[in-house]
């Protein structure tokens, strides 16, 4: 007997896909399988034909302790026997209660509330509605606009996507949900060449274009400001000096909220388990996910000051808002025990001591002419391609298609390394490896890269 749909035994796997998986930001159509990777062991990936890849972008900004830790999955495991699933809607889990114990413990100043999602997405569109929801409780039901900066990117979901700053992810679905508004980003290696040349002055001008955002949509109707500590979409950029310490004075002057979005930047992506601590500020909201399970189970979190938990401590008003899976405990046990594995291997230290050598090294391709900046933090970093060194000529939209999509990513990977080339701005290849990476993989990134990108130069 012939079952329906039965794949056919001569068809690989990505032939196969190609019938009922739907890729996400993904192509599809004749010709195009996509690869198969079918397990990972450290800082390396396989495919179904046994090749192996050295994994420069932890999955997606995820694997931070690296594929095939035993032990994440052993905690998912055990939990699982002996209690799978159960809402944190009006109930509790002993694993929900101590991940948000430890959380609280992590974050800095007063954010002790944790609100758990199942995505990064998931907990930008919680710090939205808190944020709109906060400022109706406490005499103030105009505030509900979000400001955010060019290029960003904050997530899918309708709230988060009208937070997103790149038109062309949001342009298929709109009208969404309206109250989001741009600021310029801080993207000081295109800046007008006085800005450029000082970076304390540029951070300065970043920061007050925040503050005329606010002032032109009106005080009174905006709820809060969302910034990654150094943003991804667009290459990596980082908060020049004294940028953050002016925006929490922004923040201060216009009560606004100020919500660090650090879906990426957290648990050791720049060094510490949340970046607002390595650039020195506090903000009021706290929005993670990916890299607090390394990936070996999803989970989301919103992270909230006392202050705005206060208004929902009388005893009957409600956040009426929540995700199935929200808490999780097969995943927040997967976080303990990926929290666990930080502080025994010393991972946040390890990025800390490290990430100059990291920047020393994807620093050598800058002798290469289709090089145009290398920027980053951490083990977060965004390499820039241009046309013309001298005058930083970025490619056309034509050329960023045949370069980018029609060499760099297929060539890239069957070099060796999975990475990312991205041209949501200008067009670059961003890094942000396993948090176990040492010297030996830095050098390898910087060999195929330079190969690669030798090679993609003369396609120009």
């Amino acid at each position: 007997m012939t079952i329906a749909n039965e794949p056919a035994a001569d068809l690989s796997l990505g032939e196969r896909s190609a019938a009922h998986l739907w890729g996400h930001f993904a192509r599809h159509g004749e010709g195009i399988t996509p690869p198969v990777i079918t397990r990972g062991e450290g800082m390396r990936i396989y495919d179904d034909r046994g090749r192996s890849y050295l994994d420069g972008l932890a999955g997606l900004f995820v694997v931070q302790a690296g594929h095939g830790r035993v032990e994440l999955a052993e905690a998912a495991a055990k939990q699982a026997k002996e209690l799978a699933f159960f809402p944190i809607w009006s109930y509790a889990t002993p694993p929900a209660v101590e991940l948000a114990e430890r959380l609280a413990a992590y974050a800095p100043g007063d954010l002790n509330r944790v609100f758990f999602t199942t995505g990064g997405g998931e907990a930008v569109e919680s710090a939205w509605k808190l944020a709109k929801q906060y400022y109706k409780l406490v005499g103030k039901p105009m505030k509900h606009k979000v400001i955010s900066r060019a290029v960003a990117y904050h997530g899918t979901p309708q709230g988060a996507l009208a937070i997103t700053g790149v038109p062309a992810l949001k342009q298929m679905f709109e009208p969404l949900t309206p109250g989001g508004f741009r600021a310029p980003n801080t993207n000081i290696y295109r800046a007008d060449d006085e800005l450029a040349g000082d970076p304390k002055k540029f951070g300065r001008w970043a920061a007050d274009r925040i503050a005329e955002a606010i002032e032109f949509e009106g005080p009174d109707t905006v709820a809060a400001v969302f910034l990654e500590p150094v943003q991804n979409a667009g290459g990596c950029f980082p908060p020049p000096p004294g940028y953050f310490e002016r925006v929490r004075e922004i923040c201060d002057e216009y009560d606004v909220l100020l919500v660090s979005d650090e879906v990426i930047c957290a648990f050791g992506r720049i060094g510490s388990m949340f970046a607002c601590d390595d650039f020195g500020y506090v903000p009021d909201i706290i929005t993670c996910a990916k890299g607090m399970t390394s990936g070996y189970s999803p989970i989301g979190a919103m992270i909230a000051s006392d202050r705005l938990f206060e208004p929902f401590r009388d005893g009957t008003t409600s956040f009426p808002h929540g995700y199935t899976f929200g808490g999780h405990p097969v995943s927040a046990a997967v976080a303990l025990a990926n929290l666990d594995l930080f502080e025994r291997e010393g991972l946040n230290d390890h990025v800390k001591q490290n990430a100059p050598a990291f920047r020393a090294t994807l620093e050598r391709l800058n002798d290469l002419p289709i090089v145009g900046d290398v920027r980053g933090e951490g083990y977060f970093y965004g390499i820039e391609l241009v046309k013309d060194k001298a005058t930083k000529e970025t490619f056309s939209n034509a050329e960023s298609e045949r370069i980018l999509r029609g060499f760099l990513s297929s060539a890239l990977f069957e070099a060796g390394l999975y990475c990312r080339a991205d041209d949501r701005g200008d067009p670059v290849v961003q890094l942000a490896p396993p948090l176990i990476a040492g010297q030996v993989e830095f050098d390898e990134m910087e060999q195929i890269l330079r190969s690669v990108l030798t090679e993609a130069y003369t396609l120009l």
